[in-house]
């Protein structure tokens, strides 16, 4: 299984029908494909350990989700509720994006070239202190581990989120 990570900025009109869309283009590459709120992602480590642990987690038959993209943002939401994972999903208007792209290799690429016709692709995965905010309210990252931990370490926090999502069961 081959994945993809694929990051921009796009204007979303309307949710459920960008979502049919973005559904529509998987399904025509037999790919999953999950779009996240790029805002609240602390690096590309960050997504890669998500995917990571949700492919696990269907391998090993304890996932949460039934559907694999829903169980990568619940990864990355470092939230153990499926319904609290929502909260890294895309919303209308403007707003930086990423996609995870997961199938064999040929539809991961025929789906991430269809996907870069709707976004305007950019480096929007990195941790900045833009993100800063909508991070620490995503994870509940508090003034005091912070204090404690450094502001350098903000991501390493997300990642240990991520972690801890298992513990959490």
């Amino acid at each position: 299984m081959s994945f993809q990570i694929l990051a921009g900025s796009i204007h979303i009109s309307e949710v459920p029908e960008f979502l049919a869309g973005v559904s529509s283009v998987a399904s025509a590459n037999g790919t999953v494909i999950q779009a996240m709120d790029a805002g609240k992602i602390a690096g590309e480590r960050h997504v890669r350990f998500a995917v990571q642990k949700a492919t696990r987690a269907f391998e090993g038959n304890y996932n949460s989700a039934k559907d694999l993209g829903i169980e990568i943002m619940r990864y990355a939401s470092g939230k153990r509720q499926i319904e609290e994972a929502f909260s890294m999903g895309v919303h209308e208007g403007d707003m930086d994006i990423v996609f995870v792209i997961i199938g064999g290799e040929e539809g991961v690429d025929r789906s991430a070239e269809s996907l870069k016709g709707i976004i305007e692709e950019k480096d929007t995965l990195a941790y900045s202190l833009l993100k800063r905010e909508s991070i620490i309210s995503q994870f509940d990252i508090t003034a005091k581990e912070i204090e404690a931990a450094g502001e350098d370490i903000l991501s390493d926090l997300v990642i240990e989120r991520v972690a801890l999502v298992d513990v959490l069961k």
